[in-house]
């Protein structure tokens, strides 16, 4: 059975399908749980499961997935609602008068415990935008009056004009060393969730011009088109829609919803053409989005192919895309667990990649990439977060702006 709209959603999962999703939900909620700062709130960047991890660098967007993750977890049961409201609450107190932050913007990377910045980072857009969605879903979760304040004094210190002074169009972000990163967010990608928010912000609002100066490139594969991105990893068709529900909606250019089901079948068909090369690919296993690898950190995807892709799956590239294709996904997931469990499963659910080829396995869970899985995890069975997310006023005040109206696919 589809997905439908709304507070109708029914995901068309088995009960033995549903317990295993429940089983992944826990375990991703447990690396946001256990690896945020119960003071500040923050959340890990990553974390090494294998060893003694005393890294502090946590993620202003793994922040973001951890407060929603907060919600998602009281829902469930896997923690008393008063702990989840005072962890969300002191997350919100942190953001609001300790976390620096350059006109509302903040920084990519800081220590989990003090707040500063890490890594010499930017005042990041989009990890920003990845923030406040967090922030709003707990504002609508919660009903709490202190958090709401807070929630909306986060969300209205952001200046978007300021980040969007010189052009319609987003920088990436903003160093105190030098001024706006010479990056532009000017082509389909997760770009979607930043421009929304920012033209539904009553404080200091995007102009509408701005939704549509961003290009849609059209691509072709085995005669099947869509909007995408040169090469891209399969999270940039995820993060958005992770909160905004685009499901019976379009503007003047397209479906989004719609598009995202299509790339991530064109990806899965990618996949198993690569299987003459990788033979681990196949419909029980497939999947390449940004991730660890061999080699490091590689931002590879396709089609067409990027990066030295070498029979890596990565589990957040179907766990991000469970509500686009329930079935497939499932089945890779579940793959994952039952043939690889003693090296690609870990009290957190899945290490962030692993190679059956070259027999290697990650010792890290990504912060980001668990959000990414739980959070439309959640979608795909209930759209809990959807629903919870698109009560904002600025969410649907954003979307109104840009030119979306209710239609039948």
């Amino acid at each position: 059975m589809p997905l439908l709209r709304g507070s109708e959603t029914r995901a068309p999962f088995s009960d033995e399908d549903d317990k295993f999703l429940e089983e992944l939900e826990h375990a991703n909620y447990l690396y946001f749980w256990e690896q945020g700062n119960p003071q500040t709130g923050l959340v890990r960047d990553r974390f090494n499961v294998r060893g003694n991890d005393h890294g502090v660098v946590a993620s202003i967007a793994a922040t973001g997935f951890g407060l929603t993750a907060l919600c998602i977890g009281e829902k469930r049961g896997y923690l008393p609602h008063a702990q989840a409201r005072d962890r969300a609450l002191a997350t919100l107190r942190f953001l609001w008068k300790r976390l620096p932050h350059h006109r509302g913007f903040f920084f990519h990377f800081a220590d989990m415990n003090t707040g500063e910045r890490e890594w010499d980072s930017e005042a990041s857009s989009v990890d920003t935008a990845i923030l406040l969605c967090g922030v709003l879903t707990c504002h609508r979760f919660f009903h709490h009056e202190e958090i709401s304040d807070l929630a909306y004094s986060i969300f209205n210190r952001v200046d978007w004009n300021w980040l969007s002074e010189d052009t319609a169009m987003l920088p990436h972000g903003w160093m105190p060393e030098a001024g706006f990163l010479p990056y532009w967010w000017d082509g389909y990608s997760e770009l979607m969730m930043m421009y929304l928010l920012g033209l539904g912000s009553s404080a200091h609002p995007l102009p509408p011009e701005a939704w549509n100066a961003w290009k849609r490139t059209i691509f072709e594969y085995d005669g099947i088109r869509y909007i995408g991105a040169f090469a891209p990893p399969l999270f940039v068709h995820q993060y958005s829609q992770a909160w905004f529900d685009f499901r019976g909606k379009r503007d003047r250019f397209a479906d989004y919803f719609r598009n995202s089901v299509i790339a991530t079948d064109v990806h899965r068909r990618f996949c198993l053409e690569l299987a003459a090369q990788f033979p681990d690919y196949s419909d029980d296993l497939w999947g390449i989005t940004a991730s660890d690898s061999v080699q490091g950190y590689v931002a590879w995807g396709g089609p067409p192919a990027m990066g030295p892709i070498d029979g890596t799956v990565v589990p957040s590239a179907t766990g991000g895309s469970l509500p686009f294709l329930p079935q497939e996904c499932l089945r890779v997931l579940r793959t994952m667990k039952s043939r690889y469990s003693d090296g690609a499963w870990c009290r957190y659910g899945f290490v962030n990649a692993f190679n059956p080829l070259k027999k290697w396995y990650d010792t890290d869970v990504v912060g980001i990439d668990t959000g990414i899985t739980i959070l439309m995890a959640e979608n795909a069975r209930t759209g809990f977060v959807w629903d919870t997310f698109m009560k904002n006023p600025e969410a649907r005040r954003g979307m109104e702006r840009a030119g979306f109206e209710p239609y039948t696919p």
